[in-house]
């Protein structure tokens, strides 16, 4: 008789590995379930929409934070007598005349570095506080359901049905002074209902899982469902809508900026500037241009890095 023991361990080894990493290849641990999170950000990383948008986010992130290491120029000083509208020069990087000078001879590129931090502020300050919130209140109507849900749907339906920017000027008419935290504090306002709308749905796909319904059965209390179960599951496209529409906020600030409705003439902001920049667009255009662009810059980096973030997590676009 053939020895069983021998005949199994050659078929063993006869066995074809398809090509592809191994699982210790891939930096897994064996027998190690993979989460949704985990092949999100391993699929991420081979994305060079994400790479791009990841890197010219930190750049603009460390410009908002230390505009003093990028010029030593003031933006609010000018000097009529020399730089009048005086012409960008390009040879000199990242000095004074490099994006070249307004008709109040300040220094547009001092102006773009350090008008940089008030819009990304109000921009971050503002997706995190919709993101916060609306979660919070589209994650108690899904959840809950009946009553709350019919009475937290009327309210989201109250807000979504006012004009975004039309409802923040009327809001913001009402401050005298309006700084950074009044210029978030009007836009959260007005704008967290597309996130409490997109959680709400996510919520009753969720809450419905087999996987919730054993933990309600195995007596787990509302609380834990809901921040253990439920929330991290139903995060992936809260996610990806903040992060699109972080770049929205920008351009609602400078376009209130440009309105003279957000910060005041003392305050630095690329929405300033461009307003500024009107009465000169035809003879002298980088007076325009330069804002314009970081400003442009600035927002197709988040649509970049959201629409990549929306990919990555959605697996019939993979």
């Amino acid at each position: 008789m053939p020895d069983i023991t021998k005949t199994a361990a050659a078929d063993e080894q006869a066995v074809v590995v398809p090509d592809g990493p191994t699982v210790a290849e891939a930096g897994e641990a064996p027998g190690k379930p993979r989460s949704l999170w985990g092949d999100a950000w391993r699929d991420l990383r081979r994305r060079p929409l994400f790479l791009i948008s990841s890197a010219l986010i930190v750049v603009l992130l460390f410009v908002a934070a230390f505009p003093g290491l990028f010029t030593s120029a003031s933006p609010s000083s000018g000097d009529l007598t020399h730089h009048f509208l005086q012409k960008p020069n390009l040879g000199h990087v990242f000095q004074a005349d490099w994006f070249g000078y307004d008709r109040q001879g300040r220094s547009i590129y001092a102006r773009v570095v350090y008008g940089a931090r008030n819009s990304i502020m109000v921009g971050l300050g503002v997706t995190i506080l919709v993101t916060l919130f609306g979660g919070l209140v589209g994650m108690l109507a899904g959840y809950f359901g009946g009553f709350w849900d019919s009475l937290l749907s009327r309210l989201i339906d109250v807000f979504f049905g006012i004009p975004f920017l039309l409802g923040a000027m009327v809001v913001l008419n009402a401050f005298t002074e309006r700084n950074v935290w009044v210029i978030t504090g009007a836009l959260a306002f007005l704008g967290w209902t597309q996130i409490a709308r997109v959680m709400r749905g996510a919520v009753i796909t969720t809450k419905h899982s087999d996987y919730v319904v054993a933990a309600r059965a195995l007596g787990a209390d509302t609380k834990r469902i809901l921040f253990r179960h439920i929330l991290p599951n139903a995060l992936a496209p809260v996610i990806v809508i903040s992060t699109i529409a972080l770049g929205t906020y920008i351009v609602a600030e400078s376009t209130l900026s440009y309105l003279g409705l957000g910060f005041g003439d003392d305050a630095l902001s690329w929405g300033g500037d461009i307003s500024d920049a009107l009465a000169d667009i035809r003879n002298n255009p980088h007076t325009l241009i330069f804002p314009a662009g970081m400003l442009s810059l600035t927002v197709l980096a988040f649509i970049m890095m959201g629409d990549a973030v929306r990919e990555a997590l959605d697996p019939k676009l993979r």
